[in-house]
């Protein structure tokens, strides 16, 4: 088990992210559902929370109601090794009424901050050869 998940707070549209995530990300799965039961905050029946994995990351979606919503304080970088790679998590995650910015930053359609970097990008940052950077 990892030691630290990200718990994501939705409104109550945690639902429709696991759909949108799950057509975007190759490797995605639903681990755990829990749902709202008689005298929740959420509607009887309604899904309260999810456990889900993103390429082998896991998180807990939660739909916890209008209280707080996603800022850019926090996003998830997606490292990507090719130019099609890149490509394709900018346009899905973008897609439907997300927001895009510069560098690489985007939000998707429920908020969530995301940023696609392609690893090129981490090697040279990370490069003290002065020659290969300006290059």
């Amino acid at each position: 088990m990892q030691k630290i998940t990200p718990f994501l707070w939705f409104n109550t549209n945690a639902e429709e992210a696991l759909e949108f995530y799950a057509g975007i990300f190759k490797s995605f799965k639903v681990t755990s559902k829990s749902y709202w039961g008689k005298g929740g905050p959420g509607p009887e029946g309604t899904l309260m929370t999810a456990a889900f994995e993103l390429e082998g990351q896991g998180f807990v979606a939660l739909n916890g109601g209008p209280v707080f919503t996603f800022t850019e304080a926090i996003s998830f970088m997606i490292n990507c090794e090719t130019p099609e790679e890149v490509d394709h998590y900018w346009d899905k995650l973008s897609s439907n009424g997300g927001t895009t910015s510069q560098c690489g930053w985007l939000k998707d359609k429920f908020g969530l901050s995301w940023q696609v970097v392609p690893t090129v990008l981490t090697k040279l940052a990370g490069n003290s050869d002065k020659k290969k950077l300006e290059a």
